[in-house]
């Protein structure tokens, strides 16, 4: 198990034979010693000046062709297996045992054990570099198989001693031999221990390669930790820290507090919001109150995900009528009257779970995604980063494995997915990192969740030699929050760091409004749904209640959209939001009127829009068109009167002839989905009734408009 002495993790509660619940917990645990080692690690055989040459001029071994035997570990997984030895080095410039780098069956190994691998590509080998994280010095012959499969031995150790680095590095003698396969031979029996061989690589560069963790080039050299302060933290310990994505309530767990429900040594949800006009200053933050019943109980409770409302809680745990709590997830709704009772959160197959297993997870901005770490029976180490999808039902799918770019044969953890849907952060011991589990940064590359950029490694400033994790950082992008021992005021405490661009993730933009009767003006209960102009595939989805006060939606900028909302009796409305020149993070306040369906009603279609001058329908209007014909044809007596209206650009009489136009081209449009001619009417306003000055051209752009009347229902 990888864990740590000062900060706490979600861990699984094993089943007695007597068949108790499992159940969640944030547990302290032992620190695992590290070796210490430097981050630049001097060549061996180095026959050049030249400077040392990056990962990327490096081939590394594709595919075991044979070995000799591979350690014994967990019943599942590919722990210590011969397939760690294969592509860039997981454990380098760090050193000391790890899963992810191959080891021999016998812990002090024999004389004879052996590894072959194969690269994608035959190259000319000019250096060969094999990294052993643990007893370099062991391997005692190498032997270069050309594309024809001939051996050509390229080196021979004349004596077996320790080396005081774990790379060697080897420079043949024939350089222009071609390398298609590395077979590397140790004698495990001559240095006592358990040997390790990290990687194998081949270069046509005779710069000698040096190990180094993957740190973006932009990284500062000096980062700030604050402390929260009082108000936040205690004498206790408070960890796990979420901030709600509009960056105003962060809520975390709090353990050895009398104030705790049940007993101060179980855990509970504790609360700070933010003083207005203070988010620069780390002590504005209020004194935190515990969240209370029903989050909070005899149990051990915690927050793990917050919807992009604020209104939705995800937390470890299942909370049972009886009181107990069992393994697994549960929500809870914030309502005017308080947080309702947790509800499960039904995944299929139960996570078909390892025996001895732990849990963290995160939730999608959209809440259509559950990203779990936890230890099932297809990882490849001891957790595993996995997705769940929502279901229609609500329920959530069998979870799938990120894949083999984000997971290792360590463990990976404590995941976040940032507002931008994209940007994941997560805390791993399987990648090159600076001490027991660092917190590292990759991208969704397309809209699956397979695809993944090299992970990076935040850097020294944030990682430290224990175990970094709990990353969380609002909407805005522009403070990071987490848990930390280093500078506390007893014992773990939440600190937050400025975002520095190399990290940060993409911008979004926060969505926040009401939707009214257009009349009336008074809240409608309503399901809002947002959609990139022009397509019909909604990316987001929000039931608005007068109750709660507001709707809000998160969404990425530098794309435009459509927002609409929708309720029987009404005309679904739509205003299109335009996000596509903002490169930073944006607070929007939009309300959305519906119009009721009853005659004299007017409704301005947002998305029937057109070009300055011509009459040709823009993408998207398509969209809310077919919307007036599904009115129609639930409507069958219903009878329209479409109006058509332009900007002043122009002299008056090619404006008139061009609205005349536009209502012509829309009513052809309903024509041809089938709406008698007699239920349709049209007049031609011009540039006659404007309802924005001229003034601008996006302003203008709303001139440019077709309205419907509702002439007889």
């Amino acid at each position: 198990m990888h864990s740590r002495r000062n900060l706490f993790f979600i861990s699984l509660l094993l089943i007695s034979f007597a068949g108790s619940a499992q159940s969640n917990e944030l547990r302290p645990a032992e620190t695992r010693t590290v070796k210490p080692n430097s981050s630049e690690l001097k060549p061996q055989e180095n026959k050049s000046a030249s400077k040392p040459q990056t990962l990327s001029t490096i081939q590394w071994a594709s595919r075991v062709i044979g070995v000799s035997s591979e350690k014994k570990s967990e019943p599942y997984g590919e722990q210590y297996k011969a397939s760690q030895a294969l592509g860039r080095p997981s454990k380098l410039p760090e050193t000391g045992e790890s899963p992810c780098a191959w080891a021999p069956f016998y812990a002090d190994g024999t004389a004879d054990e052996w590894i072959q691998v194969g690269f994608a590509k035959a190259i000319t080998a000019r250096q060969i570099v094999i990294a052993e994280n643990v007893n370099p010095g062991a391997v005692v012959k190498v032997i270069l198989i050309d594309e024809k499969g001939v051996e050509h031995p390229v080196y021979q150790a004349t004596s077996i001693q320790a080396r005081p680095e774990p790379l060697l590095r080897i420079f043949p003698k024939d350089s222009a031999l071609m390398c298609q396969q590395i077979k590397v031979v140790i004698n495990g029996a001559a240095l006592k221990g358990i040997n390790q061989i990290d990687a194998i690589g081949i270069s046509e560069d005779v710069r000698p390669f040096t190990a180094s963790v993957v740190v973006s080039k932009e990284t500062p050299k000096e980062i700030k930790k604050e402390n929260l302060g009082k108000t936040v933290n205690s004498a206790g310990q408070e960890v796990a820290p979420v901030i709600a994505p509009d960056g105003r309530t962060l809520y975390f767990t709090r353990n050895f507090n009398k104030a705790n429900t049940g007993s101060s040594d179980r855990q509970d949800v504790w609360f700070s919001t933010l003083e207005s006009g203070v988010g620069g200053n780390p002590s504005g933050w209020n004194e935190a109150v515990n969240i209370g019943s029903p989050i909070n109980n005899a149990g051990d409770n915690a927050i793990s995900g917050m919807s992009a409302d604020g209104r939705t809680a995800y937390l470890i745990n299942v909370y049972r009528p009886d009181g107990g709590m069992s393994f697994g997830i549960s929500k809870s709704i914030r309502t005017k009257a308080g947080w309702s009772q947790p509800v499960e959160c039904k995944i299929v197959n139960n996570y078909n779970l390892h025996e001895k297993n732990q849990l963290e997870f995160c939730v999608s901005p959209d809440g259509r995604a559950i990203i779990l770490a936890v230890q099932r029976k297809d990882t490849r180490g001891d957790r595993d980063l996995y997705v769940s999808v929502q279901k229609s039902d609500n329920s959530w799918l069998e979870p799938v494995s990120l894949g083999g770019v984000i997971n290792s044969a360590d463990f990976e953890s404590s995941p976040f997915l940032a507002a931008d849907g994209r940007t994941l952060y997560f805390t791993s011991g399987g990648h090159p990192g600076f001490g027991n589990g660092d917190i590292f940064v990759s991208r969704r590359l397309d809209d699956s969740w397979g695809n993944w950029s090299e992970p990076e490694n935040l850097g020294p400033s944030i990682n430290t030699g224990e175990w970094d994790g709990y990353f969380t950082i609002p909407a805005s992008g522009d403070y990071a929050y987490l848990s930390s021992r280093a500078g506390s005021l007893g014992e773990d405490d939440i600190f937050r760091l400025k975002l520095y661009p190399a990290i940060k993730p993409d911008p979004v933009a926060i969505i926040t409004g009401v939707v009214l009767d257009a009349q009336s003006k008074k809240p409608v209960a309503s399901e809002v749904v947002s959609s990139i102009f022009g397509e019909q595939k909604s990316i987001d989805k929000v039931e608005y209640s007068p109750e709660t006060g507001e709707f809000k939606l998160i969404l990425p900028t530098q794309k435009a959209y459509s927002l609409t909302a929708s309720r029987d009796g009404y005309f679904p409305t739509t205003e299109v939001i335009d996000l596509s020149k903002d490169k930073r993070f944006r607070d929007i306040k939009k309300s959305l009127f519906l119009v009721k369906i009853e005659p004299g009603q007017k409704i301005t279609m947002r998305e029937v829009l057109f070009q300055q001058s011509q009459f040709a329908l823009l993408p998207g209007a398509d969209t809310e068109l077919d919307r007036v014909v599904d009115m129609l044809q639930k409507y069958p007596t219903m009878e329209l009167l479409i109006e058509g209206h332009t900007d002043n650009q122009g002299d008056w009489e090619p404006n008139m002839k061009l609205a005349g136009d536009r209502v012509r081209v829309v009513k052809e449009y309903l024509l041809e989905k089938g709406i008698a001619q007699e239920r349709i009417q049209t007049k031609s306003w011009g540039p006659s009734k404007p309802i924005a000055s001229n003034e601008t051209e996006e302003k203008r752009k709303l001139n440019r408009r077709v309205e419907f009347t509702i002439l007889k229902l």
